[in-house]
């Protein structure tokens, strides 16, 4: 099945490189570039993208407005986007998960890596670089508390302390595999255990759970 990708960045360089060497890739077909969140929008709406990778800074509308108003259309359910970040944007990756962004990309990432991010996301998981998740891990620590929502608070009550444990681990950025071996489970357990994480918490993929990780303070502090 071939993943159908749209760029969106406002650095045509930056643009163009990433769809050469996407559309250069077997199984990945670049159907749309944009040079501005509105564009990207229109684009979702016009090709059903299975992936768009989203630079935050453009003009007319920025990349997180974009996410938002792509992840909020329920018929771009089938939609994953990944945002193009670099350091000097740590800042943003918050509100991009709270948008509903599915992943990060570094703009400085290697071309396997980007292949294989885009090859992830499109399965359905959550990409985000051990890297962000520690400066996410970093960002939350500095908050006296956590922002625990009623909604929230009373939901979590329902987890089971196993479910708890694996929300930890998808909040630090392990793989099923990594979360498996870490339990003592097999992957079909940690996947089952992640399906019924994402329908109790009403979470759209791995990384918003990732969000309500830190948010609700279930994420340890001091993990590193």
């Amino acid at each position: 099945m071939t993943i159908r990708v749209v760029v969106a960045d406002d650095q045509v360089l930056v643009r163009s490189g990433f769809s050469m060497l996407l559309a250069g890739e077997a199984g990945i077909e670049v159907v749309g570039e944009a040079g501005n969140g509105a564009e990207a929008v229109a684009l979702a709406a016009s090709e059903r993208p299975d992936v768009i990778l989203m630079d935050v800074r453009m003009p007319v509308m920025d990349g997180l407005e974009a996410t938002r108003r792509i992840t909020a259309d329920e018929s771009l359910a089938g939609t994953r986007v990944v945002i193009l970040t670099t350091f000097d944007l740590d800042e943003y990756v918050h509100e991009a998960l709270r948008a509903g962004a599915s992943g990060f990309l570094l703009k400085d990432t290697l071309p396997v890596d980007l292949i294989n991010a885009v090859h992830v996301v499109a399965a359905g998981d959550a990409l985000i670089a051990p890297k962000i998740t520690r400066r996410l891990i970093e960002e939350f620590a500095k908050r006296p508390e956590p922002a625990v929502g009623a909604a929230a608070a009373s939901v979590l009550v329902q987890l089971t302390d196993r479910e708890r444990e694996v929300l930890e681990h998808v909040a630090r950025g392990l793989s099923n595999a990594e979360i498996a071996a870490a339990l003592y489970v097999s992957h079909a357990t940690v996947k089952t255990h992640i399906s019924r994480l994402l329908m109790k918490l009403d979470a759209r993929d791995r990384a918003q759970l990732v969000m309500i990780a830190y948010e609700t303070g279930v994420a340890s502090r001091g993990a590193q």
